[in-house]
C-alpha cells in the first residue's frame, strides 16, 4: 500500500507525513503521471471542443499528481537528507517531461486553439476569460507552435535547466551546513549578549562539543554574530565564509552550474522568439519589459544613493569616536550599524527581544488576521506533520466555517535551507458545489529556544514572520474556480504584495498592544519604546533601499545579458552591483554562487519585484492608515479585491477596484524617508 496513492484518510485530508516513506515518492510521482496522461487522453477523445470540455478540463487534471509532488519538493526544501535528493534528481526530469508532453502535444493545443478562437462568442465571466489567455499563453510561451525539431531541443533545455537548479540548491545548503566557527576562548565572545551565546554553547553540545561556542551560517548564528561581535577578525572570518559560498573551485561550486543556467535560459527564450529570458519573463509580468524595470531600478538607485552616502558618512565618523576603523569594510556595517541606532534612538534588539517571544508573536499574527479577515486559528495535532517542531492548524471563520488548514515551521535544521518562505501543500479550487480549501505553510529560521530562555525574536525577525504569513493570508483566503488562478498564482511582482503591506502592522501600537509583552513579567511593550521602534523603522534605510536595488541590478544583468558574455562571475558581479557599491569591495567573495532566489527559485529575471511591490503596499497602506488600521470596511476591501481574487483578472485592475485609482509611488519614498 502506498500512503501517497490512498485517499488521505486524515483530518482535511491533510499529507499523512506519519505514514509517507522515501521509497513511496518516486512509484507515487510513476502512477500519479500515468493518471494525468489518461486525463489528458479523455480531453483529446472529446469531439466537441469547448470552454468546459477542453479549458476547464485541463485546469482540474492532474490533482493527485499536484498534490505529490508539492509534498516532496516541499520536503525536498524544509526536511531533506541525502536519499530524497538523490530522489529529487530523479523526481524532477519525469515532471519535466509530463509538463512538456502536455504544452508540446499538437492535438491538445489544437483544441486549446480551436476554443481560444471562439473567444468573442462564448459569454465568459471575467474569471473564465482570464483561464482562457492563460491556458493559451501557456502553450504558446512553452514552445506549442515550434516546429518538431524545436520542440525536441526545447525539452532537453528543460530536463537540463531542472537538474541544474537542484544541483545550485544541493551545493549551497552542504556549504551552509559544513562552515563551523569553534570558539574555545569565552574572551573572543565579547559583545555578544548571554542568549546568544547559550545558544552557540547550545549548537555546541548538539554537535559532540560541549564546553566549546559554535556559529553557523544560518541567520540566526551569523546574523547575531555579525551585529554583536566585539572580535572584527571573527567577524571578518565568518563574513567571508558567508560571502564565498560555492564559489571556492571544489565540488560545490557553483560557477560554472550558474553559468550553464544562463545559457539554457537564453536558448530557451530565443527558441521561443524572445531577445533575452528577462524579455520572456516580463511579457507577464506588471513591469512588461526589461528597459521598464531597468528604469524603475534606476530612479531608486537615484533616490537612494545620496541618502545611503550620507548615512555611511556619519556612521563612519561615530564608528571612529568609539575607537572604530578609519575605513569600514562589510564585516563592520552591521556592528556599528547597531551601536549608532541604539545611540540614537535607545533602541536595539536585545531591548526590544524580550516583548517579541515567539509563542506571543505568534498567537499577534493571528489575533491580527483575526481582527482584520475574522480567522481564527487552532492547534490540530491529530494533523500529521513532517517534524516535531512543525505545527499544524486548523482555520475557521467566524462563523466556525472551515477555511484553510495551516503549517508552522520556525528553527533551522541541516535538512532545511535557509531563509523564510511560504508554500502550498493543495491549492484552493471549486468543484460543482464543493470547495476544495487550501493546506497552507510557512517555514523559517528563527533564534531557537534555549534550557533558559524561550525563542525570543528579534524585530526584523518579527516583520519576517508577519511578511510570510501575509502570503499565507493569500493563500489561505483564497476563493476562486480554479486552481491555477486561486490564491498565491498572481503576477510574481504582484505576489509580494500582501506580504508586505502585513509587515506594516508591526509598526502600530494597535498590533504591538495585542501580544507584545515581556516574556518574563508579563508587562507591555512601552508606547515610548513602540515610539523608538517607529522611528528607528527608516534607519539607514538609503542603504537597504540600495542593497535591494543592487540585487535587482544583478538579477536583470544576468538575464538580459548574452551569456556569452559572462566570462568571470566575479567580474561580471562587480560590474553590475557598482552602481551600488559604497564599502571597500572584499576579495574573492561571491554572493552570485549562493543566490539562490534567482537560480533555483522562481525569482529570475524577477528580483525587482520586491520593490515594485513595496510602491504598491506602502500606497495600499496609506488607505488603511487614514481609515484606522483594523477598519472593517477597508479590511473587506483588500479581502476582496486582493487577497480572496487571486489571478482572476489582470493585477492592475484587481488594485485599483481596492484603491479607487492607480497606485502612487511617492507613499514609499516618504515611507522610506528618501523624500
Amino acid at each position: 500500500m502506498n500512503p501517497l496513492l490512498e485517499k488521505f484518510n486524515t483530518p482535511f485530508e491533510t499529507a499523512p507525513f506519519d505514514k509517507i516513506k522515501n521509497e513511496h515518492f518516486l512509484p507515487a510521482v510513476q502512477e500519479a503521471i500515468q493518471e494525468a496522461k489518461s486525463e489528458i487522453e479523455s480531453i483529446k477523445a472529446t469531439t466537441s471542443p469547448n470552454f468546459s470540455s477542453v479549458i476547464e478540463a485541463l485546469d482540474s487534471s492532474g490533482k493527485k499528481l499536484g498534490i505529490i509532488s508539492s509534498i516532496f519538493f516541499n520536503l525536498n526544501a524544509a526536511e531533506t537528507n541525502d536519499e530524497i535528493q538523490k530522489l529529487a534528481r530523479e523526481i524532477s526530469p519525469l515532471l519535466t517531461a509530463h509538463g512538456n508532453d502536455i504544452l508540446l502535444d499538437k492535438e491538445l493545443f489544437d483544441l486549446v486553439d480551436t476554443v481560444y478562437q471562439q473567444k468573442g462568442s462564448l459569454d465568459l465571466n471575467e474569471e473564465q476569460e482570464t483561464l482562457l489567455d492563460k491556458t493559451y499563453k501557456s502553450f504558446v510561451r512553452n514552445g506549442a507552435k515550434l516546429s518538431e525539431e524545436d520542440k525536441a531541443k526545447l525539452r532537453e533545455i528543460d530536463k537540463d535547466l531542472s537538474q541544474k537548479g537542484l544541483a545550485f540548491g544541493e551545493n549551497v545548503l552542504a556549504e551552509t551546513n559544513k562552515y563551523e566557527l569553534v570558539i574555545e576562548d569565552e574572551a573572543k565572545l565579547a559583545g555578544l549578549p548571554d542568549s546568544i551565546k547559550e545558544a552557540a554553547a547550545q549548537t555546541a553540545i548538539e554537535k559532540g562539543k560541549e564546553g566549546k561556542w559554535i556559529f553557523t551560517l544560518a541567520f540566526p548564528s551569523y546574523v547575531p554574530f555579525m551585529t554583536y561581535a566585539d572580535n572584527r577578525e571573527l567577524r571578518e572570518e565568518i563574513f567571508k565564509a558567508y560571502n564565498t559560498k560555492s564559489c571556492k573551485g571544489d565540488e560545490l561550486d557553483n560557477q560554472e552550474i550558474i553559468k550553464e543556467i544562463l545559457v539554457l535560459k537564453n536558448q530557451r527564450a530565443i527558441l521561443l522568439g524572445y531577445k533575452s529570458y528577462a524579455d520572456f519573463v516580463l511579457e507577464e509580468r506588471m513591469a512588461k519589459s526589461a528597459p521598464e524595470v531597468s528604469s524603475f531600478l534606476k530612479d531608486l538607485l537615484e533616490k537612494a544613493k545620496p541618502k545611503a552616502q550620507e548615512e555611511l558618512e556619519e556612521l563612519t565618523k561615530f564608528a571612529q569616536s568609539i575607537g572604530g576603523p578609519e575605513t569600514l569594510q562589510k564585516w563592520d556595517f552591521g556592528y556599528y550599524s547597531e551601536k549608532l541606532k541604539k545611540a540614537k534612538f535607545e533602541v536595539d534588539d536585545e531591548l526590544t527581544k524580550p516583548y517579541f517571544e515567539l509563542e506571543n508573536t505568534i498567537q499577534g499574527v493571528f489575533l491580527t488576521a483575526g481582527k482584520l479577515y475574522g480567522l481564527q486559528f487552532i492547534k490540530n495535532e491529530d494533523i500529521p506533520v513532517y517534524h516535531p517542531e512543525v505545527t499544524a492548524y486548523e482555520v475557521k471563520d467566524t462563523s466556525g466555517k472551515h477555511v484553510a488548514v495551516f503549517y508552522a515551521d520556525f528553527f533551522p535544521r541541516a535538512g532545511k535551507r535557509n531563509g523564510a518562505w511560504m508554500t502550498v501543500y493543495q491549492g484552493q479550487f471549486k468543484e460543482g458545489n464543493v470547495d476544495h480549501r487550501p493546506h497552507i505553510s510557512i517555514v523559517c529560521n528563527f533564534t531557537k529556544p534555549t534550557a533558559r530562555t524561550p525563542s525570543l525574536l528579534t524585530f526584523n525577525e518579527v516583520t519576517t514572520l508577519f511578511h510570510e504569513f501575509g502570503h499565507a493570508l493569500h493563500g489561505m483566503l483564497a476563493n476562486g474556480t480554479y486552481e491555477s488562478l486561486s490564491g498565491t498564482s498572481v503576477y510574481w511582482d504582484f505576489v509580494e504584495l500582501p506580504s508586505q503591506i502585513f509587515e506594516n502592522w508591526c509598526y502600530e501600537k494597535e498590533c504591538l498592544d495585542l501580544f507584545a509583552k515581556h516574556y518574563q513579567s508579563g508587562e507591555k511593550i512601552p508606547e515610548e519604546l513602540i515610539e523608538r521602534i517607529k522611528k528607528a523603522a527608516n534607519f539607514h534605510q538609503g542603504y537597504q533601499t540600495l542593497r535591494q536595488v543592487s540585487f535587482g541590478l544583478l538579477d536583470m544583468a544576468y538575464y538580459s545579458t548574452n551569456p556569452a558574455e559572462v566570462q568571470s562571475l566575479f567580474d561580471f558581479e562587480k560590474t553590475a552591483m557598482r552602481p551600488t557599491e559604497l564599502l571597500p569591495a572584499v576579495e574573492g567573495t561571491l554572493m552570485s554562487t549562493s543566490f539562490s532566489h534567482i537560480f533555483q527559485g522562481g525569482y529570475a529575471a524577477g528580483y525587482y519585484s520586491y520593490k515594485w511591490a513595496e510602491v504598491l503596499d506602502a500606497d495600499a497602506f496609506e488607505m488603511f492608515l487614514e481609515n484606522g488600521i483594523f477598519d472593517p470596511v477597508t479590511a473587506k476591501a483588500f479581502k476582496d479585491h486582493v487577497l480572496s481574487s487571486g489571478g482572476k483578472v489582470h493585477p492592475s485592475i484587481l488594485y485599483k477596484r481596492f484603491r479607487g485609482r492607480e497606485p502612487k509611488p511617492e507613499a514609499l519614498l516618504k515611507r522610506a524617508g528618501l523624500i
